[in-house]
Order: structure tokens, then C-alpha cells, then sequence
């Protein structure tokens, strides 16, 4: 198996599409905060996913089946059914911010652990 097609590397590639999603429905909600009848998005995907994965991990195979997980796992937008004001909007600006920015350190965290993993491949190609 080579460096490119690891577990890890697949899991943090993931990782990164979850955290862009949830970041363009976060920004979506954040857009539409005075619009009536909103719904908020969410994104789904932590919860299901590490359900999956421990499954998986339990396994006969646990690699081949932790792999089929990082092959196939979706990611899902939703609207959140909450109104919480009177023209049934449900965004609440100070949440998304919150959330906006958290998911902005994750996000940073994610592409640290990426570029220090290509950083290890590009000096074992330079020797």
C-alpha cells in the first residue's frame, strides 16, 4: 500500500470535505439571517461516521472494513426544524459564529496534520 492511499491520509481527506461543507452551510445560515421562513443547515457526518468506524474496527477484517467506511462514508446537509423567532427563522447569529469559527481552528488543525504527513513523504523522496 503506498504513503497516498494510508488510512490516515483518506480519513483526514474526509475530514477536510466535512469540515468545507459545514463551513459553506455555517456561511449559507449566517447569509440568511433575516430571511422568514429559514431553517438553518446542518451538516451530518461525526456521528455516523465514528459509529461506522467502530463497527468496522470490530470486524473479521478490520482494515479492509475501516477502509470501506473511509470509501463510502457521506456527508449530509440538512435543515435543522427549529424556529426560534417569530418569522420562523431559526438562525441564531452568536451559534453560527461560535461554530463558524471553531470549525475554522478545526479546519487549520486538519491542514497541520496533512502538510506535516507530506512534509515526512517529501524528505524520505529527498533522502
Amino acid at each position: 500500500m503506498s504513503f497516498l492511499s494510508t488510512n490516515s491520509l483518506t480519513m483526514m481527506e474526509r475530514s477536510l470535505g466535512f469540515l468545507w461543507t459545514k463551513q459553506a452551510a455555517i456561511l449559507d445560515n449566517i447569509a440568511n439571517a433575516e430571511t422568514p421562513n429559514y431553517k438553518p443547515k446542518v451538516v451530518t457526518f461525526e456521528e455516523s461516521f465514528r459509529e461506522q468506524l467502530e463497527r468496522a474496527s470490530g470486524a473479521a477484517a478490520p482494515r479492509k472494513a475501516v477502509r470501506q467506511v473511509l470509501d463510502t462514508a457521506q456527508i449530509a446537509v440538512v435543515e435543522k426544524p427549529v424556529s426560534t423567532r417569530m418569522d420562523d427563522n431559526g438562525v441564531n447569529i452568536t451559534e453560527q459564529s461560535t461554530e463558524m469559527i471553531r470549525n475554522a481552528y478545526q479546519i487549520q488543525y486538519v491542514m497541520s496534520a496533512l502538510n506535516s504527513d507530506l512534509a515526512a513523504l517529501r524528505i524520505a523522496i529527498q533522502g
